[in-house]
């Protein structure tokens, strides 16, 4: 756990939520990856999850620091306190970079020189006049690894990120269909992407995460595709019930396991995948329609005879006609 204090500053986080508020504590926790992530993107036949999203959650885990952390402040300087986790329009970075913890590289995410690019940040807000610490400057220099990186080219300048385009995003927040024009970059990435962030050299000085909550579960770091393509949407809670996956909801992760199938080349995934074509979520259905396509595809036209005409969904219907262009 790394904190500096910083006076709040209009500029980079308004305190209209809290009108109280007179100055920001900035805490980083450290949750780097024993092992290179961007090693596990070479097995097709994984699903590969962020590795932020291995171990518990982060938000329960560093909101209970905090909360200790908030009630010795507001003991010491009887001034109220507010903790936030990602719970409120809070500009965690800029925060975080004008407290000296690091600087906002140009792949957008804090880099810190002891760290690397592998932090959780959460903030206390503070009735109290506390010390302003001074802000880190950027240590970016030429380098562009992080941009150079990134599969779907999500950055059209450094320190500017296209969410649309953007893996994490689209796998994560993105609630309907993934534009086929993403999908055969995605790989095996189901949850999140890691290239940004491992790409970075300032990662050579960061060490692994000594918080054993965030150790990384060996059956999230290792699961096949067959094995996530089965999970209906009990199984699917049960596997993730202490993990950020969960938040995605079973048929947003099954419609990236579809995608990362139909990138695997392993056509004995396709009887499972067939399966999937009758799926209630037509998001499901229209990812296993893609996938079908990609592995098989004289079973995606047999099918597609059978299916096609039946289908009511537009979304589903389209990737019908349009699978294969």
């Amino acid at each position: 756990m790394h904190w500096m204090a910083e006076t709040l500053d209009r500029r980079v986080s308004p305190d209209a939520m809290w009108p109280l508020a007179r100055s920001a504590i900035v805490l980083a926790m450290n949750y780097a990856p024993e092992a290179d992530p961007l090693a596990r993107l070479a097995d097709r036949q994984l699903g590969n999850i962020s590795v932020y999203a291995l171990g518990r959650d982060y938000h329960e885990i560093i909101k209970g620091k905090l909360k200790t952390l908030a009630q010795w402040l507001v003991s010491a300087t009887r001034a109220e306190a507010k903790v936030f986790v990602d719970t409120a329009p809070l500009m965690e970075k800029p925060l975080a970079a004008a407290a000296g913890i690091g600087w906002q590289g140009k792949h957008t995410n804090l880099v810190s020189r002891e760290f690397g690019s592998w932090l959780f940040l959460g903030v206390i807000l503070s009735a109290a006049n506390l010390k302003v610490d001074d802000g880190e400057i950027d240590h970016c220099g030429t380098c562009h690894a992080c941009l150079d990186i990134c599969p779907t080219r999500a950055f059209p300048a450094p320190y500017q990120l296209d969410a649309r385009r953007c893996i994490s995003y689209l796998t994560i927040e993105h609630e309907g269909h993934i534009d086929r024009s993403y999908r055969q970059a995605m790989g095996n990435r189901i949850y999140g992407c890691d290239d940004c962030l491992a790409a970075c050299p300032w990662n050579k000085f960061a060490v692994a995460a000594r918080e054993t909550k965030l150790t990384a579960r060996a059956d999230l770091a290792e699961v096949k595709l067959d094995q996530l393509l089965k999970l209906d949407d009990a199984q699917f809670r049960k596997l993730f019930a202490s993990s950020p996956v969960r938040r995605s909801g079973r048929n947003r992760f099954i419609r990236n396991v579809l995608i990362a199938a139909g990138n695997s080349s392993n056509v004995t995934l396709v009887p499972q995948i067939k399966v999937l074509l009758d799926d209630t979520s037509p998001l499901v259905r229209a990812m296993a329609i893609w996938a079908l396509a990609q592995l098989d595809r004289a079973s995606f036209q047999q099918e597609k005879r059978a299916r096609a005409a039946q289908e009511e969904d537009e979304a589903v219907q389209l990737e019908w006609q349009e699978a294969l262009s």
